[in-house]
């Protein structure tokens, strides 16, 4: 469930471009009202916006925003003016394409993305970049984490609510066989199950590994695994049994210590704001006893707090 507040009678798209122009227009930018306006917008009307603002100034909205702000608020809302199918593919391209691939980044677009959502990610890399995600996973990164990158975004996996109890029960045994029953862990059967199972389906597992062997299939996870694998790993699991306290929890630890991971608390509130946002707020309220809003109130500061807020709207 969605964050995003839209007022009822919405201005038509001309409007809003004209309203943004006269923002930028003058000595200094009036951020306050840019934020105003494009964050109370859905995708489908940022987009509109977008193209009438091209249309009726001959520059893009993007460009115009690139030189008038700056700092965290910029990055917030360039991503922000994105589709989420386009705004997958520009952090993944990012990601993969940094001077050192930014693995965290990967591994949470691709590994908490359906697989609509994926074959949409897809489509847009390579239209937008004339490349192949699975190519650019291919060459940027390694290990048993390259190779459950690959097999996650091409295996097609079914996203209904129907599963088959039988199977559910030999993938438990087959992953603790695979793993703590042997001296060695068999990465590859852990990448089949995991790529090629629904998100209901891997839930089942996990109830089923808990009745079988006392304890979560997420423990055996970290106890067998490493790196940037293991956190592949937890996060398809993660998202598939509580996606909302995993994103609750991304962001905690986006704020949590000295200083903030601004890069990751823009990418998951922009991108989950649309989505589960409000899922996401009871999750981490349920878990840290007090409201998003009041942790990113303290952890950021400026427009940029402002417009961060303005997405994730009331406190509760």
């Amino acid at each position: 469930m969605s964050t995003l507040t839209v007022p009822p009678l919405i201005p038509t798209p001309r409007e809003d471009a004209v309203k943004l122009h006269k923002a930028f227009k003058g000595i200094g930018c009036d951020t306050s009202k840019v934020i105003k306006i494009l964050s109370h917008r859905n995708s489908e009307q940022r987009s509109l916006i977008q193209q009438e603002y091209e249309t009726t100034y001959s520059e893009l909205l993007s460009k115009r925003i690139s030189s008038e702000l700056h700092g965290n608020v910029k990055k917030a809302l360039l991503l922000w003016l994105h589709d989420p199918g386009s705004r997958d593919a520009y952090v993944a391209k990012r990601a993969l394409t940094a001077k050192v691939v930014d693995n965290q980044a990967i591994t949470e677009i691709i590994c908490s993305r359906t697989p609509s959502q994926l074959r949409r990610l897809k489509e847009v890399y390579l239209s937008t970049y004339h490349s192949n995600l699975e190519g650019d996973i291919e060459s940027q990164t390694s290990g048993d984490h390259k190779k459950l990158l690959l097999a996650y975004v091409s295996t097609p996996r079914y996203e209904g609510p129907e599963l088959d109890t039988v199977i559910v029960q030999q993938d438990a045994e087959q992953l603790y066989k695979s793993g703590e029953k042997r001296f060695g862990t068999d990465e590859k059967m852990f990448i089949k199950i995991f790529s090629e199972r629904s998100s209901t389906h891997l839930a089942a597992v996990d109830s089923a590994y808990k009745a079988l062997y006392d304890h979560s299939l997420e423990k055996a996870v970290k106890k067998e695994t490493s790196g940037s694998f293991k956190k592949s790993l937890l996060t398809i699991l993660r998202c598939a049994t509580d996606p909302a306290m995993y994103f609750a929890k991304i962001l905690r630890k986006s704020m949590k210590g000295v200083g903030t991971d601004d890069s990751r608390l823009i990418r998951v509130i922009v991108t989950r704001t649309e989505i589960d946002m409000y899922h996401i707020k009871i999750a981490y309220y349920k878990r840290y006893e007090k409201p998003l809003t009041h942790a990113v109130r303290s952890d950021t500061s400026g427009n940029y707090k402002d417009f961060l807020l303005q997405l994730l709207g009331s406190d509760y």
